[in-house]
């Protein structure tokens, strides 16, 4: 990428990585197979402990996998000049190297967008004036199939917490006024000369949790994406090119009181090889009040978290640095 390729490092993060992978990845991510009998067993076993799982058997077409990701790279190898058509990402557009607008900085360059088809396609006649279906074509078939798989997940680990109502979570993406939106992050190749420094990467996306309810993600096959376990230790996150991989979001945290975790991620940039990823983000509408369930609260056991907006917790995410815990300004006091 020409861009961040002509740029200094200066501002960048790097980081102390481990020598062996081998040494890292001691813990197995789990996999849940959404065609088997024990997937909601199972997806509500990975929510609560990880917060993290690999979907397979997910009914994505590979070829809506195929033409979006050969359309990203298409995209990503466009002159700057042509890629900054998309607009500024305040958030919506095309945005490098800085993530937001409260000085975390990546070595990545991406384009987030809504979800809604009527905006992407509007972007993409900016990006392509002569052929704006085959782009926006692409990102609309791929998002309606992810956003099917996300919501089967949710309804999953409704029924695996014994809910009432099985679309109590997917409800919230399905709504016509879902605020759900989508990201393409291309993370260059390492500095020749950095990569010399074997026990050092660049930050490609600095640690954070997603603040929507579920996040849908799928890579190429390069490596980079870690996660945060419960004692402190980053997991390298094999990469699948086949399969899909699950976070938990804020939200979700808050409506399972708890039970659920948010899982805190980060993305380093590794290798010789350009890593290409697509991010569905499942969120509620905008004035959707997101509070802990009252059937998921036990007999002797405190609502963790005070009711907020959806809107509030977006605008709260939005002002404040990557590695925040921004569900801390919404935590109920205790007595």
């Amino acid at each position: 990428m020409v861009v961040l390729s002509q740029q200094s490092l200066d501002g960048f993060s790097l980081i102390k990585t481990c020598k062996s992978s081998a040494d890292c990845c001691f813990t197995q991510i789990p996999v849940v197979d959404l065609a088997s009998a024990e997937a909601k067993s199972l997806a509500v076993k990975a929510c609560e402990e990880f917060g993290f799982f690999k979907v397979i058997n997910h009914g994505v077409p590979t070829e809506f996998i195929t033409k979006l990701e050969d359309e990203a790279i298409n995209f990503f190898s466009l002159p700057p000049s042509q890629k900054e058509k998309a607009g500024a990402a305040s958030p919506f557009g095309y945005g490098v190297k800085a993530i937001g607008s409260n000085g975390d900085v990546g070595w990545v360059e991406y384009l987030l967008l809504s979800a809604k088809p009527d905006i992407t396609s509007r972007i993409s006649l900016s990006i392509f004036p002569e052929n704006p279906e085959a782009f926006s074509g692409a990102i609309r078939s791929y998002v309606c199939a992810v956003k099917k798989m996300a919501c089967e997940v949710l309804e999953l680990v409704a029924q695996g917490l014994n809910m009432e109502r099985s679309n109590v979570f997917s409800r919230l993406v399905e709504d016509e006024n879902s605020d759900s939106c989508f990201r393409l992050n291309h993370y260059p190749p390492c500095p020749s000369g950095l990569r010399a420094q074997s026990d050092r990467n660049l930050i490609g996306f600095s640690e954070h949790t997603d603040p929507q309810i579920i996040s849908a993600l799928r890579s190429n096959n390069t490596s980079g994406l870690q996660i945060l376990l419960s004692d402190g230790t980053w997991l390298p996150v094999p990469p699948d090119y086949n399969s899909f991989f699950i976070n938990v979001g804020d939200s979700l945290q808050v409506m399972t009181n708890g039970r659920f975790k948010s899982v805190k991620h980060r993305v380093l940039a590794e290798g010789m090889k350009s890593r290409i990823s697509m991010i569905y983000f499942g969120a509620p509408p905008l004035c959707e009040k997101i509070a802990p369930l009252p059937s998921l609260i036990e007999e002797e056991e405190q609502s963790l978290y005070n009711e907020f907006t959806w809107r509030d917790y977006k605008d709260a995410a939005y002002k404040s640095r990557l590695s925040v815990n921004r569900l801390s300004l919404f935590e109920r006091d205790a007595l």
